[in-house]
């Protein structure tokens, strides 16, 4: 490749040089000619007979000035060119490394970003595709390892209540339904990544509509009110001024409303407080889920809508939920055109909040 560039680059110089002197020889008479005329004015009555003369050594001269000059220019047209085509060929030599190491699984290569012309944009854009593509290869093997995690635990309560029938250890009826209920748990695990993969893929429906913010949030308070009490968790809904409405869908919308109501009553101890609000926002309206539980450290604040992080890691799969509740309600809040996020003190609780866009017309 370096040496077509080389050539082609050469060829172009040379192909301006002849071009050059080729304009050159044609323009120069009618800029010199007028010089020519004053000089013969000035000689007096002989002029007029060296003026073929003085035309010829003019033009001899500005000829082998063109000739003795063409190898210096041809020099530096070559020099200039194996520069070009050197620093190109580099460029497109490390980005085919680069391309080969990506096929081969090496998403941690960067390539070397020189100067600021079209080739460091060039790279820049490689690096970044790379470093994209390593989050997604950690984000796969994150979720083989988690998946693998989560069902570990009800597959060795499988295996242990198989084993205990078949020694006679537990009756048939025992046995049944303790398999019946891991089963469940599996089937459960298997729906949540179901949805998670659809809403991430942005394949989920919405049937989008014009609905009141104040109804929605009280629907979700009169599903939850007997869950919170009997977990002695108070949950309110704080009062708010007339409200716009919002066009979203009503069983996604409540849908993300369980699921940070469950959240919060999961990490709110008995005698706390979870409140439901809504409120005018610029370009729609701003719900909110507060609890006053022991609030998120600001490390993990980022990763809290990861698929399958938690907080406190020790929790397990069934006092502490699946993992992805987060995910897909920022997911379906997103794919009703909302943005989702989080405001928490350590100590002092959290709130996780959403928008909507309001009503169209």
């Amino acid at each position: 490749m370096f040496a077509r560039l080389f050539l082609t680059h050469l060829l172009a110089a040379l192909v301006a040089v002849v071009a050059l002197l080729g304009f050159a020889e044609w323009l120069a008479p009618r800029f010199y000619q007028s010089h020519i005329e004053r000089m013969v004015a000035a000689i007096g009555p002989q002029g007029h007979e060296l003026h073929a003369d003085l035309e010829r050594g003019l033009r001899s001269t500005l000829t082998a000035a063109w000739l003795a000059s063409l190898p210096l220019a041809g020099l530096l047209a070559a020099g200039t060119a194996w520069v070009v085509s050197r620093r190109v060929s580099r460029s497109v030599r490390l980005l085919a490394h680069g391309s080969r190491s990506i096929a081969q699984g090496h998403y941690h290569d960067r390539l070397p970003v020189r100067g600021r012309d079209e080739l460091a944009s060039l790279a820049q854009d490689f690096n970044r595709m790379a470093e994209a593509l390593e989050k997604v290869e950690q984000s796969r093997v994150e979720l083989i390892g988690s998946v693998a995690h989560e069902l570990r635990t009800p597959l060795a309560g499988l295996q242990g209540y198989a084993e205990a029938l078949a020694d006679g250890v537990l009756p048939p009826e025992q046995a049944a339904h303790r398999i019946a209920h891991e089963v469940r748990a599996m089937r459960r695990l298997v729906e949540d990544l179901s949805l998670v993969s659809r809403v991430e893929a942005g394949a989920v429906e919405i049937r989008p509509q014009a609905l009141d913010p104040a109804e929605a949030l009280e629907q979700a308070l009169e599903r939850f009110e007997l869950v919170f009490a009997e977990q002695g968790v108070a949950l309110r809904l704080e009062p708010s001024g007339p409200l716009p409405a919002v066009w979203a869908d009503l069983e996604r919308l409540q849908q993300v409303l369980s699921n940070l109501l469950a959240n919060a009553l999961r990490h709110t101890p008995s005698g706390g407080e979870v409140a439901l609000k809504a409120e005018p926002a610029r370009g729609g309206v701003r719900f909110s889920v507060r609890d006053t539980g022991p609030g998120i450290p600001l490390e993990h604040r980022a990763r809290v809508f990861e698929r399958f992080y938690r907080v406190d890691s020790a929790r397990s799969r069934q006092d502490g939920g699946s993992g992805v509740g987060l995910t897909v309600a920022r997911g379906l809040v997103e794919a009703m055109g909302g943005t989702m996020g989080l405001e928490s003190e350590v100590g002092r609780g959290s709130t996780f909040w959403f928008t909507l866009p309001l009503a169209r017309g």
